[in-house]
């Protein structure tokens, strides 16, 4: 059985090791685990596998965890029926340009209109140096289905990031 947690709380030292702690504790198997912090907060995520009665114990022991370090924790059970097969190639995305208001979300309505999956996405706002602007950069892990031409895609994106004044890079992942 699975379970999918997601955990938000004030900067905490323990905080990540107390979830990473009940999950040891009530014998599930971490399947992968995210954790960043976002001002003076922290947000993590996990997905973690055990038997209904593993699982179950780790619901509770969360509950304690959340009301004693005044944390919010919410948990979702995904079934793990097997997703369909995604068929594509994955490719690299990142951009980078003046910060304005709708530049990520921008970016992945280009993507979600053509039915391309975003995989992953993370974007950050910071100072430019050398000059006072606000530069906002993204980086998406995308899955490009085969029934799309790369060039014309490619040519099209390339239309899309000049119309916003967006510098970006598409390639395709190579591991």
């Amino acid at each position: 059985m699975l379970l999918a947690i997601t955990a938000l709380g004030f900067n905490q030292i323990n905080f990540v090791a107390e979830l990473l702690s009940a999950v040891t504790e009530c014998k599930c198997n971490i399947l992968e685990v995210r954790s960043t912090r976002l001002v003076q907060a922290t947000g993590a995520y996990l997905l973690v596998q055990g038997n209904w009665n593993q699982v179950a114990k780790l619901e509770t022991a969360l509950e304690g965890i959340q009301r004693r370090m005044e944390i919010k924790i919410h948990v979702l059970r995904p079934s793990e029926q097997k997703e369909r097969i995604k068929r594509g190639v994955p490719y690299s995305l990142e951009t980078i340009s003046i910060d304005k208001d709708n530049i990520m979300e921008s970016v992945a309505s280009f993507l979600t209109d053509r039915e391309i999956d975003i995989e992953e996405m993370s974007g950050s706002s910071y100072q430019a140096p050398y000059i006072q602007t606000p530069i906002f950069s993204t980086k998406f892990v995308v899955l490009i289905p085969t029934h799309l031409n790369l060039m014309s895609l490619r040519e099209e994106f390339l239309d899309f990031c000049d119309q916003f004044n967006i510098d970006a890079i598409l390639e395709p992942i190579k591991r």
